[in-house]
């Protein structure tokens, strides 16, 4: 991790976006913007360079970049990125939820790539800096809020196979209501057939952008046959499920325990996934992380023995799963309605983040 003098969000020089949306505007924007396509006035920025380190940091005018044509995140895709939210409460107060897993998480991933990593105290920073100028942008109905991006990247020119030597940081933010279309809603989940997200020893357990786009071709086979996502499998025996395209796997069974896959390092650890694991028990509840091969899934979707599925992270927060479908077979989890564990601890999780009930945890920081 990068060693740099103590920063704030003071660090951060403002330079104000002259044509910043007017109030009228900004309240036009934010009626149930499709997720991650609008954005908020202002943006986050700062470079690393070899000698100097992390420097230069600054709030912008949200802008399109200039790149190089050699850039190295364009060639060899060096990159990596975040998702956390931040949450209107009803005292007017902006809340993030659990950052420091994020900041945490990010650099590891930025050294998995390869890339200079920011200070966790940086990476905070620069979410208070630029909320400081945007924060009327954090919406305040229903259960919508600010979804924060950052992402690291390579911009030196140069076609050289090697980490590169001149790093940009970004951080933009969009005001999301929920992610998949109708709202919380049991989805239809695709097996995906001889595509993998992840390898051993690869890049699965870093939030990196290769990981993504290997993923959308089987997303986009998932959509064509009736399904909202995709579930991997793993890359050596093809056997045993992993995640989805961007959230975890969770499964109730009846006996009352709740199983989820090991963290291997092909998959990625869910900031929403630790917390949905740390509800549990405090509630009691069995958590076993194991390897879960398809079939004993299917088996214990069809004796009942699997009384419940759901899917969960930072965008999506909480999902039921209602069938799981490939071209071999489509079944149909219980009823196929959402299950009384999964909303219940989409509730509580909610709940928290909105400032509904008692942060016992500690996961919320107050920004202003």
């Amino acid at each position: 991790m990068d060693v740099s003098p103590t920063v704030t969000a003071a660090d951060y020089a403002l330079i104000r976006n002259p044509d910043a949306a007017s109030p009228t505007q900004r309240t036009a924007a934010m009626e149930a913007p499709a997720f991650g396509m609008v954005f908020t006035d202002h943006m986050a920025r700062a470079t690393w360079t070899l000698d100097g380190g992390w420097a230069d940091r600054r709030i912008v005018p949200f802008e399109n970049l200039s790149l190089h044509p050699g850039a190295t995140v364009l060639h060899y895709s060096q990159q990596v990125f975040e998702g956390l939210k931040a949450y209107r409460w009803a005292d007017g107060s902006t809340r993030l939820f659990r950052p420091e897993g994020n900041a945490r998480r990010m650099a590891a991933s930025a050294a998995r790539l390869g890339l200079p990593a920011i200070t966790e105290e940086d990476f905070l920073a620069s979410v208070e800096a630029l909320l400081s100028v945007d924060g009327d942008w954090v919406p305040s109905e229903g259960e919508s809020s600010l979804y924060l991006r950052p992402v690291i990247m390579g911009t030196e020119a140069c076609l050289g196979v090697r980490p590169s030597q001149e790093v940009e940081y970004l951080l933009m933010a969009c005001p999301v209501g929920a992610y998949f279309s109708g709202g919380v809603r049991p989805v239809s989940i695709w097996v995906a057939q001889g595509f993998h997200r992840a390898g051993e020893g690869g890049t699965g357990q870093a939030k990196t952008g290769g990981n993504y786009a290997g993923s959308l071709m089987p997303q986009q086979q998932a959509q064509d046959n009736g399904c909202d996502q995709v579930l991997f499998l793993d890359a050596r025996k093809d056997k045993y499920i992993e995640e989805l395209g961007g959230m975890n796997v969770f499964a109730v069974r009846r006996d009352g325990t709740i199983w989820t896959p090991r963290v291997t390092g092909t998959i990625l650890e869910g900031v929403t996934r630790a917390s949905v694991i740390e509800l549990l028990r405090t509630e009691g509840r069995e958590v076993i992380e194991r390897d879960i091969s398809l079939e004993e899934l299917r088996a214990g979707i069809a004796d009942g023995s699997v009384v419940e599925l759901f899917a969960c992270g930072t965008a999506a927060v909480i999902t039921p799963i209602a069938r799981l479908v490939s071209p071999d077979f489509d079944e149909l989890v219980a009823d196929g309605g959402p299950g009384a564990l999964t909303m219940h601890l989409r509730g509580r999780l909610t709940d928290i983040q909105y400032g509904r009930a008692d942060d016992v945890h500690g996961w919320m920081r107050r920004v202003n």
